[in-house]
């Protein structure tokens, strides 16, 4: 059986690490508004479509609705979304954002240019790398 390579010059260890340098990137102002990453995530796929169903939610961020569940829940708590069942199926939750979730927008927009800043790389560069790595992601889930 062959020894597997340095973690180094593993992908999988690349991506995870270049992921977690984002979101220490993006924590502080984050912390700034009282959100963490994950809640962003739910936030931009709002902030896309201003009302989707908590599976809909899951879908787009590629994670299950029990994960995304306590996410919205805590949002709702700090009055960025509100929740509301399906009347014509209450197994569906709809979320929305509130005044206070599409206006914490604005404050978000600057996130994008810590990354820049950080990463020495130019916005075509980073364009370029953003397009592969999703089109690794996607040859992966097929």
């Amino acid at each position: 059986m062959a020894e597997p390579a340095p973690l180094d010059d593993q992908l999988c260890f690349a991506l995870y690490a270049a992921s977690m340098a984002v979101q220490r990137a993006y924590k502080p102002l984050l912390d700034g508004i009282g959100i963490t990453y994950p809640q962003y995530l739910v936030l931009h796929v709002l902030w896309e479509e201003e009302a989707r169903s908590v599976g809909a939610i899951a879908e787009r961020l590629a994670l299950e609705s029990s994960t995304v569940t306590p996410l919205v829940k805590r949002l709702e708590a700090a009055g960025f979304v509100t929740r509301a069942r399906d009347t014509a199926d209450e197994r569906r939750v709809e979320v929305r954002l509130t005044t206070r979730g599409k206006a914490v927008r604005e404050e978000c927009g600057c996130l994008a240019d810590a990354v820049v800043e950080r990463s020495g790389m130019t916005l075509a560069e980073l364009g370029e790398l953003n397009a592969r790595v999703r089109e690794l992601r996607d040859a992966l889930v097929r």
